[in-house]
């Protein structure tokens, strides 16, 4: 467990996503937002266009991008955009109002992932890895991959990979690039089991395979820092918090009562969806972690660590140690790319 004090900014478990870009100018910062299209990923991406990025929505359904696309770049131009001139991010970039780009991105799909890669061209500054799946039972991709652990880790492990150049060109442009990977408190609950991935030996259990794609989540961002930090290139893992959001559509009775008790105990409060993207534009735009990887943030700072058997009801704002660990991170990292055939 580190010793050092977690790294803190200004903001807190009450602020929005406007709170933390106020002041703030993303002119020419280009930005990938994964699952755009609802919940916590609109909000994030309508936030930095009002900022001035220019971003792209990478949506499995597209329809739905384009609607969310056409409603940001109205509430923005209405707006006038969150940002300020003399910021921190430039000029001569997107401008309030400009309407972000969609593009079709299954991360399920190998093939969707490589054609959305190949359709990126120039610099990346920004790739917000927000995208997730919760399923009710087992379901698995063409693979054979559990289909939780393929979307939300493998998915964009092998986006972020062929984005690698992309983000080193806009490390070079901007002086860095980042990474944010939108972990969750589920990952309390389990760690990596290398010996069964993918669920093909042991019983299913949903709840266990989302907690494991989440700690996937936040060791991805310490094995990427350390592979591509010189690059100029950081990631770090966020979580959230509790936000009601499309992602539970699919929970079972059990997958609810369970959510249901974990409120009602005071393990987490319910957060709005400007709430919610604030720790993920936090990670995106705060100076503390501008060269600063490998992090998990809660709440719009660094989580403490706690033990792997630290209880979740008395550590509702912490991340195990299993999540930050560098060998296995780096274990995993061997694992998925090999998998992926990178």
């Amino acid at each position: 467990m580190t010793t050092r004090e977690p790294l803190s900014t200004p903001f807190t478990a009450t602020s929005t996503a406007d709170d933390v870009l106020r002041g703030i100018d993303l002119g020419g910062v280009r930005a990938i937002v994964t699952g755009a299209s609802s919940g916590i990923g609109v909000e994030t991406a309508r936030a930095l266009t009002a900022a001035g990025a220019e971003v792209t929505l990478a949506v499995r359904n597209t329809a739905a991008g384009e609607a969310v696309a056409e409603a940001i770049a109205k509430s923005t131009a209405e707006s006038g955009g969150s940002g300020e001139s003399g910021g921190t991010g430039g000029s001569g970039g997107a401008t309030a109002g400009t309407r972000p780009r969609v593009v079709r991105l299954d991360l399920a799909d190998r093939t969707s992932v490589a054609r959305c890669v190949d359709a990126w061209d120039g610099p990346l500054h920004l790739l917000i890895n927000n995208a997730g799946v919760v399923t009710g039972g087992l379901e698995r991709t063409r693979e054979g991959w559990e289909l939780q652990f393929a979307t939300n880790h493998l998915g964009h492990l092998a986006l972020a990979t062929g984005l690698h150049d992309a983000l080193a060109l806009g490390a070079a442009d901007r002086g860095g690039a980042r990474i944010v990977a939108v972990s969750s408190t589920a990952h309390m609950r389990a760690g990596i089991d290398f010996d069964d991935l993918h669920f093909e030996r042991r019983g299913y259990d949903p709840q266990i395979a989302y907690a494991q794609s989440k700690t996937a989540n936040s060791l991805f961002a310490v094995e990427a820092s350390r592979r591509w930090a010189s690059d100029g290139i950081v990631a770090n893992a966020v979580n959230p918090g509790g936000v009601a959001t499309g992602l539970q559509r699919n929970f079972t009775a059990r997958q609810r009562e369970s959510l249901d008790a974990a409120e009602a105990a005071g393990v987490f409060t319910y957060k709005t969806v400007e709430q919610g993207a604030a720790t993920t534009i936090v990670a995106a735009v705060a100076p503390q972690f501008a060269h600063s990887g490998g992090h998990y943030l809660d709440d719009c700072r660094e989580a403490y660590t706690v033990p792997n058997d630290a209880d979740l009801a008395q550590h509702p704002h912490g991340v195990k140690e299993w999540a930050l660990d560098p060998a296995t991170a780096h274990h995993l990292w061997t694992v998925s790319t090999a998998l992926l055939h990178l």
